[in-house]
């Protein structure tokens, strides 16, 4: 939908690949499928769920990873514009791993860095 043809709308690092690739094989899922929805301190939050098919006018993204597996990150329509330009990373540390987002479009995160907010040109996801 908001995609620019030739050029993936966002951007997954080996570690994020190799991350999805297996929480999809030990969920037998097609996907994980990113969204975002209203909530939070900062008054958006991102959405995260393994699925078992894509949906009409999901935009699907397929990475392969660095052991020869594949991953596909699927997002939602009403995502799409948010996470424009968005490189998802895996990091691991010693008190916690995790999904990090790096997308040019949020503009203020809580301190606890679970919600954001975008850009207001953006507008507001229904």
């Amino acid at each position: 939908m908001f995609s620019i043809p030739g050029q993936s709308p966002v951007t997954v690092t080996p570690a994020a690949a190799r991350q999805i690739a297996r929480l999809m094989a030990k969920s037998d899922a097609f996907g994980l499928r990113l969204g975002v929805k209203k909530g939070g301190c900062a008054g958006m939050e991102y959405t995260m769920d393994y699925v078992p098919e894509a949906q009409p006018h999901d935009e699907v993204i397929a990475v392969d990873t660095p052991d020869g597996g594949a991953a596909r990150v699927l997002i939602a329509p009403m995502a799409q514009m948010f996470l424009f330009g968005t490189e998802i990373d895996y990091e691991t540390g010693l008190l916690e791993s995790g999904f990090r987002f790096r997308n040019p479009n949020v503009v203020d995160a809580c301190g606890c860095g679970e919600s954001i907010k975008f850009d207001a040109a953006l507008g507001t996801p229904g």
